[in-house]
């Protein structure tokens, strides 16, 4: 358990490693996890570190020298951590396996996301930052809207028929199911799947067009990886998947091929603004037009 040296301005909160202790308001807070910077950030949190690369456009202020460049977002710069002298350093996915290594320098939480109980772990993070930082009633009120948001997508999306998650990288193409890190999209949003067997793998199925064609969706959610990291070599996702057999899904037939946010989906999740980002770009995608 973690502990600060002030007691009485102790907070207890939950983490993806359980009940932790930390001091509340800590002055300099280093963030490893995009999603968790998207959140301080809709909050007005101040941040003094941040990873030096692959900052998205919405979090383009963090380029600025003024914030100090930590690592990345899977490798730390312990030199440049130490000169910082953080009250706090926060971690997630990425660089969750180097938790023990930052222990050593300061105070850390672990705010992974739990991809079977994905919504849960966005809530617990955003709770959790609420109540170190002073914002509980700000959290409070977006997740309140988020949930709204939600629910309104999930009662939209339960008669749209099956949907397929893709993402494209390298001219490859994964598939991710229920249970995966955009699972969120059947489990939590309701869109059923047209392939409720694919295996839970961090990248995905690798799948074929064939493949794509057998399943047959009637939605398609396609995430650009290449595009969320800056990567502008090779095939983009819209070329990938401009194929005949692809053609001939009820989702390419009736034009509904989604090309989501390829940095909400990729870099961002579980970010309360990002989230609600997602829920809004889905409700949009899936309404009938005119």
């Amino acid at each position: 358990m973690i502990a600060s040296s002030a007691a009485a301005a102790d907070v207890s909160v939950e983490t993806a490693r359980g009940g932790v202790t930390v001091a509340a308001n800590p002055a300099k807070v280093v963030v490893f996890d995009l999603g968790v910077l998207d959140t301080l950030t809709a909050l007005e949190v101040p941040v003094a570190g941040v990873p030096g690369s692959n900052l998205p456009p919405s979090l383009e202020k963090y380029k600025a020298d003024s914030y100090a460049k930590v690592g990345s977002l899977f490798e730390p710069d312990y030199e440049a951590i130490n000169a910082l002298k953080p009250d706090l350093i926060i971690i997630g996915g990425r660089s969750a396996a180097k938790y023990d290594d930052l222990a050593k320098i300061a105070p850390v939480i672990d705010l992974t996301t739990d991809p079977e109980n994905f919504g849960g772990s966005v809530e617990r993070n955003a709770t959790t930052l609420g109540q170190i930082f002073g914002k509980e009633a700000e959290v409070k009120e977006r997740i309140a809207r988020l949930q709204s948001l939600t629910a309104e997508l999930k009662t939209k999306a339960a008669g749209i028929g099956k949907g397929l998650v893709v993402l494209t990288t390298g001219g490859k193409i994964s598939a991710y199911g229920p249970g995966s890190r955009f699972g969120e999209i059947h489990g939590r949003f309701g869109v059923a799947a047209a392939d409720p067997d694919l295996k839970v793998a961090t990248h995905g199925q690798v799948v074929s067009y064939e493949y794509i064609l057998e399943k047959n969706p009637d939605w398609l959610f396609v995430i650009d990886r290449d595009a969320a990291i800056g990567q502008k070599n090779g095939q983009s996702a819209q070329q990938l998947l401009d194929n005949a057999l692809v053609h001939n899904t009820n989702a390419w037939k009736n034009n509904h091929v989604v090309y989501l946010d390829p940095v909400k989906m990729y870099l961002t999740s579980a970010g309360l603004a990002t989230e609600q980002g997602i829920v809004e770009e889905i409700t949009a995608a899936i309404e009938p037009k005119s």
